[in-house]
């Protein structure tokens, strides 16, 4: 989701489900499975309100990637759209493999309209939810979708088996074109106007106007707790809730038992803020009706927190804890090798044409970052030089009170492409404090090519002396994306042993925008595959692309009249640029042929394998700031090209 900044409150039912499975079974045969992305405009219409938006295969959220753990996945993307597009496997650790990663200008060169690129991973060592979305300009707004890691074949979940599943992606909707929406408050150097609307998969629900078509519906027998089973793909020691907090750029899953009296009932989301900064508010809904219900029925609204609950919110991330058995163990890092202390600082830059001569920026120890007009990782792999340096600081250049009284003064920062270099298999601890530099305020940071232990978090000032006797180094949560809170800290631990050049920033699009990210160069090792692989580049050959075949996804089903059984699977994800508060409900299971996108599964390579990320006859530099990737079929917006033509039914893999 793309949104201000927040966190959100899910009640009803707003989950994402990580279907997260552990590989006990090693010797199950992977499979190939194989997709085809088209990037397209699609006509969509919310809030009495039609516009353009763009889309993958003309569909709002996306398609959901369905995979086993150790499984490939080959994804051909093709740009039908008027923009240059990237897509990112949030989550995905990729390891060695950063050209399928997606950042534009990070891991790779924008794929140009008229263009594709295939995007070819293993799946290794994760099972459970996660998800994918656009990582260029704001289009995360609508492009995105969910990816279901499965658990290898005959290897058992650590909690009870669900009868069905479904998954829950929270979203935001403007009713302008967010692009120019974005352009105008860029031009007056403020931040452009919040959305219209909360989404549930896409739809806003009855609380808004013209949305009795707009509202997603599910129908059950009986159920209402939930169960936290799992985060970011990880498992967790379950806990039951009735309300869920989520950060943008997290996924959560839980089990829903049928067991509670039939009626018709709201799911509801909405922000959680504990800061006075403006945001959308407004509370999104999905209904859960209970077979034999009618439609006359009218539903009860569940009871959320304030949208300022910050005790709940500490309270709730303070239950979240790894697993941490034989066959999930949580390998925290005990000795670190590098210590790092980020400060997250919102300041102003220079800007003659906006409104006062200044914008809005945001820097990490006062630095907003540059982006470049070469991918970094292939500056990195292929020595190019002057297109960033390794000197980003281990720490902020002066120590301040920085959650005291809000500093107005001196808020222009330094600018640069300035990378952190980190050695091969090393232990990392990161402290992410949050300063009252014009304001404080809750940040989701992620890391790409990584998890990472938040073995500490706690309000004020980080103190090096006491807070870390106080760190969880037994069964930490394990996940890519933190919350760090308003006026807090977080600690995270992690070990480098995966080479190649890794985003890290804020997962609101807009203070990403504004410079509040960086990067990782992690050197490769000595060893046997501890270096990032070759990117083979080759030029476009029609002949040799038609050797992989992708195939079609089914369309979209309707949730609704669904058979009854015991126990659900939700999984549920954040987009929105704000944390989400969810409450409890119900889940009903699905048939197989109703089962979204999972793919059947394919043994073999499947054809002649690309090299991983492959772009065909990309530069090393990102000329026009586009790459110059192979021209594809451009018969038709949307159509699904002749070159890849394995269509086939979806299964379900349970």
């Amino acid at each position: 989701m793309v949104s201000h900044g927040c966190s959100s409150f899910i009640s009803g039912g707003l989950f994402l489900f990580l279907f997260g499975f552990v590989s006990l079974v090693l010797h199950a045969q992977a499979a190939t499975k194989k997709y085809q992305f088209d990037v397209q405009v699609t006509n969509v219409s919310r809030l009495c309100h039609a516009k353009p938006i763009v889309t993958v295969n003309g569909r709002f959220p996306g398609p959901t990637i369905y995979a086993r753990e150790g499984d490939r996945v080959v994804i051909n993307v093709s740009n039908h759209a008027q923009y240059n597009m990237s897509i990112h496997w949030h989550g995905l650790k990729q390891y060695a493999n950063g050209w399928a990663d997606g950042p534009a200008y990070i891991t790779q060169c924008p794929i140009q309209t008229g263009s594709s690129y295939v995007y070819d991973f293993n799946v290794t060592g994760q099972r459970g939810t996660l998800w994918w979305h656009a990582h260029i300009l704001w289009l995360r707004a609508t492009v995105y979708g969910a990816i279901v890691i499965l658990p290898q074949q005959g290897t058992p979940y650590p909690f009870p088996k669900p009868d069905g599943e479904q998954v829950l992606v929270f979203g935001e909707w403007w009713h302008g074109d967010v692009e120019d929406i974005v352009k105008q408050g860029n031009a007056m150097g403020l931040p452009p106007n919040m959305s219209d609307a909360h989404t549930i998969n896409g739809k806003p629900g009855p609380l808004f106007p013209c949305s009795e078509k707009h509202t997603f519906a599910m129908e059950v027998e009986q159920g209402h707790n939930m169960t936290v089973v799992e985060i970011d793909a990880v498992y967790t020691k379950p806990f039951t809730t009735a309300v869920i907090l989520i950060a943008p750029g997290q996924t959560t899953n839980v089990l829903v038992y049928a067991n509670s009296a039939p009626g018709r009932y709201f799911m509801a989301v909405r922000p959680f803020q504990d800061v006075p900064i403006p945001v959308d508010n407004k509370t999104a809904t999905a209904i859960l009706q209970y077979k034999g219900i009618p439609n006359t029925v009218l539903p009860s609204l569940p009871q959320l927190p304030l949208p300022n609950d910050t005790a709940f919110a500490l309270t709730y991330n303070e239950k979240l804890r790894s697993l941490n058995t034989r066959n999930f163990p949580a390998n925290v890092p005990l000795k670190v090798d590098r210590n790092l202390f980020v400060t997250i600082g919102l300041g102003k830059s220079v800007c003659p044409t906006c409104v006062n001569g200044t914008r809005l920026s945001a820097s990490l120890n006062n630095i907003t970052f540059v982006m470049p007009q070469t991918g970094l990782l292939q500056a990195h792999y292929s020595k190019i030089k002057g297109v960033f340096t390794s000197d980003f600081p281990d720490k902020p250049p002066k120590a301040f009170n920085y959650t005291g009284a809000p500093l107005t003064a001196n808020l222009f920062t330094s600018h640069g492409t300035r990378l952190s270099k980190i050695a091969f298999n090393s232990t990392v601890e990161l402290v992410i404090q949050d300063t009252n530099l014009l304001s404080v305020e809750s940040h989701p940071f992620h890391l790409h090519g990584y998890n990472f232990f938040v073995v500490g978090t706690g309000t004020g000032n980080f103190d090096p002396a006491k807070d870390p006797a106080k760190y969880n180094l037994v069964d930490p949560p394990e996940r890519n994306t933190v919350g760090v809170p308003t006026g807090g800290w977080s600690a995270i631990r992690f070990r480098a042993d995966n080479p190649g050049v890794w985003f890290f920033h804020c997962h609101l699009e807009l203070h990403t925008g504004w410079g509040l990210k960086t990067a990782f160069v992690v050197e490769d090792g000595t060893g046997k595959d501890q270096a990032v692989r070759r990117n083979s580049l080759f030029p476009a050959d029609e002949n040799r692309i038609k050797a992989y075949k992708f195939r079609r996804l089914a369309p979209a089903v309707s949730p609704t009249s669904l058979p009854h059984r015991r126990v659900q699977l939700l999984s549920f994800t954040a987009t929105s640029s704000i944390p989400i508060i969810f409450q409890h409900w119900n889940w009903p299971s699905q048939q197989d042929e109703q089962m979204a996108e999972v793919a059947r599964g394919h043994g073999g390579d499947g054809g002649d394998r690309p090299p991983h990320g492959v772009a065909r006859g990309v530069p090393s530099g990102c000329q026009s700031s586009q790459a110059k990737n192979v021209n594809v079929n451009k018969r038709g917006k949307g159509r699904n090209l002749n070159l890849y033509d394995e269509y086939e039914n979806d299964k379900h893999l349970f």
